[in-house]
């Protein structure tokens, strides 16, 4: 008898001290119940990626039929260590990028985006992913041309809105004498670069990585002439960055982004990234 009545009390001071320690307090409760929710809900966020698919090597279509390119590469390895994202990354017209990211059908453009003033007014821009020099890409055999002066009256292809357009368009309206011709188009990169070897062109402006690969590529019998600081400022820093739309998550998205960028700088992953899509290692500075 009494081995039972201590049997029931123990018991019941069992279920007692289990009913306390379930109860708790409530602020205990309340994040307990928090944290059961976050890890039942697995959703992740979908971030739409635009790319032109041009010019190469920093975003094109390679012989699979896959996206490819620098930077393209370089989103694919901020978000392989953001697992709360999941990404689709989208070919289209270069100038849809922007309408795309206006509208927030886009939250990213990866398109070897260097900085402008107008931009800079509409959208985020990400930290530094690549660093560089801005040439003038002319034939061989040229040497009337060495700085932005002497491309007054010489005529030039140019795609519409990227940053050499800009800064080309501005320097017409602003300093040139003898408007500089520009020939807008969508041809391909090297196409506009073959026609400056032939003379059909008098000049390109280019990174200059991005001309030594085409050089390397296609055989092109061009030099590339350095800029000036002066002249390299009215293109804008040697660097080029992803953009992001000011949506709703911007903020949020940025900081995620900016902190991956700085992580894939600090362990050469960038590095390798430009080693074998650009033959050198134009990875930017630590910030």
């Amino acid at each position: 008898m009494t081995t039972w009545r201590k049997l029931g009390l123990g018991l019941v001071s069992i279920v007692l001290l289990a009913g306390v320690a379930g109860c708790g307090n409530g602020k205990d409760n309340s994040s307990a119940n928090a944290a059961d929710a976050n890890a039942a809900n697995n959703e992740k966020t979908t971030i739409n990626i635009a790319t032109g698919g041009a010019p190469k090597p920093f975003s094109y279509v390679n012989d699979d039929n896959e996206i490819d390119g620098y930077d393209i590469q370089i989103v694919k390895a901020i978000f392989e260590g953001l697992p709360q994202y999941e990404i689709n990354i989208e070919k289209t017209e270069f100038p849809s990028i922007f309408a795309g990211l206006d509208s927030d059908r886009y939250q990213i453009g990866a398109n070897n985006f260097a900085s402008n003033a107008e931009r800079k007014e509409k959208y985020i821009y990400s930290d530094p992913i690549f660093k560089n020099q801005f040439v003038i890409a002319v034939a061989e055999d040229r040497d009337d041309i060495k700085s932005f002066a002497d491309l007054e009256g010489k005529k030039t292809s140019v795609s519409p809105s990227v940053n050499y357009t800009v800064a080309l368009e501005k320097y017409n309206k602003e300093h040139a004498k003898t408007p500089v011709v520009l020939n807008y188009t969508d041809t391909e990169l090297a196409v506009t670069l073959q026609n400056v070897e032939s003379g059909a062109d008098d000049f390109n402006l280019i990174d200059a990585a991005m001309l030594q690969l085409y050089i390397k590529e296609f055989g092109l019998k061009l030099k590339a002439i350095p800029l000036s600081q002066e002249d390299t400022d009215r293109i804008g820093v040697p660097y080029s960055y992803l953009i992001l739309s000011k949506g709703k998550n911007s903020e949020q998205l940025t900081k995620d982004v900016n902190s991956r960028i700085q992580a894939l700088i600090k362990d050469g992953t960038i590095s390798k990234i430009s080693e074998k899509y650009l033959n050198g290692d134009f990875a930017p500075e630590l910030q």
